[in-house]
């Protein structure tokens, strides 16, 4: 009763109508949370303001459905999808294509296989031509999920009947039809109740002579307990493989739910149980992190430990380099040191003093590598502090005061390491011991060449890897990736890892190396270059190879590479217009030249001994001084700490959203463990009805959505052979899914349309177990059609639920 009913298209928007048993009876809307409907003549005007709003007062259409559900003692649980009719004439503010919308708003809805069709057709129109069998057809070619809908069947012409379709033998469906005869128009007017439209419709059954053998199978009340049985039996079908669901999802349960069987949030045992074993597992983590012995292996990236390591053993010795002396400033610095210190006279021999400022002055600049490489270790510190205190976010105060205690912790012993290595640096600067066992003498630095300088390691492979070349493919427009190989002596590249096709290898003499900014191709990537120093081309016709890796650290790793093999950063960058401001030292005679070249090597002996300290020391003082320190304070020191920071019990007060999720898992965990206990009485005391033998429906051609083609196929239509066929009547105002086209010259008289929907205190058949808590949908059924010019209208679409859910409660 309470559904719009009009002339014209009255149902623009799909309308999911959910009917469920219940002891009280009202209705709500989805879109309309916590109120409750008690008179269902507001729920219809709700109907169609809901839909005004979405689709306007002029006709328009809209694929967004309205949700409304029915709680009823006199409804069976059956859920039902109330679909637009079927029109090819645009009216108002319907588009062109109103014909292609509606059918694709049908198909979203009849082609689930979870979903029955109710494929309703007016008795007195030729129902070989229905198109709504015809749109059931294409997504249910074998007549599983399609029953046919026949009303109107009282209005039909005197001296036929439509006996020989409703007994399946006249165009026959595999699941046959059910005939149903609603009130008209007038007995709407005259509010005539359903109860009594129902009594009426069973007494026109069992006077009619040609339906009376067949009453039992028709009818409204009927038509109910079919759509029912089917939903019965879609679910006992699908309880197989439910239950298996079910089964498994309780086992994953029972692991996350062992902890909270029993779970009391204000227990002070409980909380220091907690805290202990929180901290606990954080320190357990921190050393694994760092010890490299974790059981969730990182495989994306260095981290921890091994990050670490690639600090002290590439970056630390990379940031050493990378500060050594510029070959022609320091000669002139020599010059200028053993000139000074001769003074006005000419100096007969080597002065000690001016290898030893000159060693001084380059010592000193071991003091901030040093400092970067203690920042950059407490940086990946924090870092792994932060990761391993992942677990604690159940319980938010205590993952903030655990780091912040143990980040204060690796400040203190930083500022103590960073003394500690200014401390060697000063111990370095304080003695120079020439008779250390690597310090060539004034006798060796003599015959020592400038060649012999760059120490070769022997031609073995230093480091081998990927790394796109781009620059000597630019005028072609894009770079390739090649497998380099670098060895003490050249650099050569590959086209794969075999290194069967060697494409070119490059003599490392002479070459140096330079950053390349961060524009074109290194917006995304990192890269570096490769030149010649004395400015011949280092490639073919090409000054310098443009390098580039994935990631910073490769692009490091590499440059400390090519440091092993005496590949330099390039020096050239540095300003030269000091050269012209400073006092020309004119031709040094060859006794000055001798002078400096022995300075120069001594210089050069010094400083590889100290810098082979400062890489073995730096690294043994950053381990003791902060990372040992700091796993020694986790274990040993954290939870006195944490007992006197703040109470225990505000620390251990658990987030909101854990909060939620143990619920959620608790809830979860007893839903799935009584879905099992129901699917159980469901599967011994539910009743399937087998499935009615295939038909021959040869007779009913899919509609072609072009040119409306298809239909009759030969066979007999709705009215009975031998008999004239009744001029078509008037159809009823409505909003009924199935729509028939007027024939030409007939006009088209309103005829009263008549409600589908039993009102409350309906005979109903008694309820079936079902789910009660799936959307299990289904078309309108009952409600008498109504006309829109021209207009055939579709398939209802009664929907069976593709995986019932968990009951609310057992029917």
């Amino acid at each position: 009763d309470f559904l719009p009913r009009g002339s014209g298209i009255v149902t623009r928007r799909p309308l999911v109508l959910q009917l469920i048993n219940s002891n009280t009876e009202y209705a709500e809307f989805i879109h309309q949370k916590n109120k409750k409907y008690v008179d269902f003549d507001q729920v219809r005007k709700e109907i169609e303001a809901e839909t005004d709003r979405v689709t306007g007062s002029n006709k328009g259409i809209s694929n967004i459905p309205i949700n409304l559900r029915v709680y009823s003692p006199h409804v069976l649980n059956l859920t039902l999808i109330d679909l637009p009719g079927l029109t090819k004439v645009p009216v108002g503010d319907q588009p062109a294509d109103i014909e292609a919308q509606i059918r694709n708003m049908l198909l979203e809805f009849i082609t689930k296989e979870s979903c029955l069709i109710l494929a309703v057709s007016p008795a007195n129109s030729d129902l070989a031509n229905s198109d709504a069998l015809k749109i059931a057809k294409e997504v249910d070619p074998g007549g599983l999920r399609t029953i046919g809908v026949i009303t109107k069947l009282d209005l039909m012409d005197d001296g036929t009947d439509a006996r020989e379709i409703l007994e399946n033998k006249l165009l026959p469906l595999r699941r046959g039809y059910i005939g149903v005869v609603n009130r008209s128009q007038r007995d709407i007017e005259g509010k005539k109740d359903i109860r009594a439209a129902l009594a009426a419709e069973r007494k026109y059954f069992l006077s009619s002579p040609a339906y009376r053998h067949m009453a039992d199978r028709m009818g409204t009340p009927f038509l109910q307990r079919i759509l029912n049985q089917q939903l019965t039996n879609h679910i006992r079908d699908t309880l197989p493989a439910l239950r298996n669901r079910l089964q498994t999802q309780l086992l994953s349960l029972e692991k996350d739910v062992e902890e909270f069987k029993n779970f009391r949030p204000d227990d002070p045992a409980r909380k220091t149980k907690a805290m202990m074993q929180m901290v606990q597992t954080f320190g357990t983590d921190f050393e694994k992190n760092i010890e490299g012995s974790g059981d969730q292996i990182n495989m994306k990236e260095l981290s921890g430990g091994a990050k670490i390591n690639r600090i002290f053993f590439e970056r630390f010795p990379f940031e050493l380099v990378k500060m050594e002396f510029d070959e022609k400033e320091l000669r002139r610095e020599i010059s200028y040191a053993i000139k000074n210190i001769h003074g006005i006279r000419s100096g007969l021999f080597t002065p000690d003093m001016a290898f030893e400022a000159i060693v001084k002055k380059q010592v000193e600049k071991l003091r901030n590598p040093s400092i970067k490489c203690c920042d950059m270790v407490i940086g990946e510190l924090t870092t792994v502090i932060r990761k391993c205190t992942e677990k604690m976010n159940r319980y938010p105060r205590l993952r903030e005061e655990t780091e912040r205690i143990v980040n204060s912790s690796v400040r203190d012993r930083e500022s103590r390491c960073k003394d500690q290595l200014m401390l060697l640096v000063d111990i370095q600067l304080a003695y120079m011991n020439t008779n250390h066992e690597d310090f060539i003498g004034f006798a060796n630095a003599q015959q020592k060449s400038d060649n012999t300088s760059k120490r070769k390691i022997g031609n073995q492979v230093i480091r081998k890897g990927w790394l796109t070349l781009h620059n000597i493919s630019f005028m072609k427009g894009g770079s390739k990736e090649f497998w380099f190989v670098l060895t003490a002596e050249s650099l050569a590249w590959f086209k794969d890892e075999e290194e069967k096709e060697k494409t070119f290898m490059l003599n490392l003499d002479n070459l140096c190396l330079r950053d390349l900014q961060a524009s074109g191709f290194l917006k995304q990537k990192k890269g570096f270059a490769l030149f010649n120093t004395d400015t011949r081309n280092v490639y073919k016709d090409y000054k310098q190879l443009e390098l580039s890796a994935e990631s910073q650290d490769e692009v490091d790793s590499w440059k400390a590479s090519f440091l092993r093999a005496g590949v330099y950063p390039d020096r050239s960058q540095e300003n030269n217009s000091d050269d012209k401001s400073k006092d020309d030292l004119g031709s040094m005679d060859p006794q000055l030249e001798r002078q400096v070249e022995t300075i120069r090597n001594l210089v050069d002996s010094y400083t590889k001994i100290v810098g082979k300290t400062q890489r073995d020391l730096v690294p043994k003082t950053i381990m003791h001084l902060i990372v040992n320190n700091v796993k020694e304070f986790i274990g040993a020191d954290l939870m006195a700490h944490l007992y006197s920071t703040c109470d225990q019990n505000s620390m251990m007060e658990e987030s909101p959203e854990e909060t939620m999720r143990r619920e959620e898992l608790l809830r979860m965990y007893h839903a799935t463990k009584e879905a099992l206990q129901i699917i159980g009485d469901v599967s011994v005391s539910t009743v399937s009805t087998p499935v009615p033998p295939p038909v021959d429906n040869e007779w009913l051609e899919p509609t072609d959505p072009v040119n409306g083609a298809g239909g009759y196929a030969g066979r007999p239509s709705s009215p009975k052979p031998g008999r004239a066929p009744a001029p078509p009547l008037p159809t009823r105002p409505g909003s009924a899914t199935i729509l028939q086209p007027q024939p030409a010259g007939l006009p088209n008289r309103p005829a009263p349309g008549i409600p589908n929907r039993p009102a409350p205190g309906a005979p109903a058949a008694p309820a079936i177990p079902t789910s009660t808590t799936s959307v299990n949908k289904f078309g309108s059924v009952s409600r008498r059609g109504g006309a829109q010019p021209a207009g055939p209208g579709p398939a209802n679409a009664p929907r069976i639920p593709d995986r019932p859910s968990v009951p609310s409660r057992p029917n």
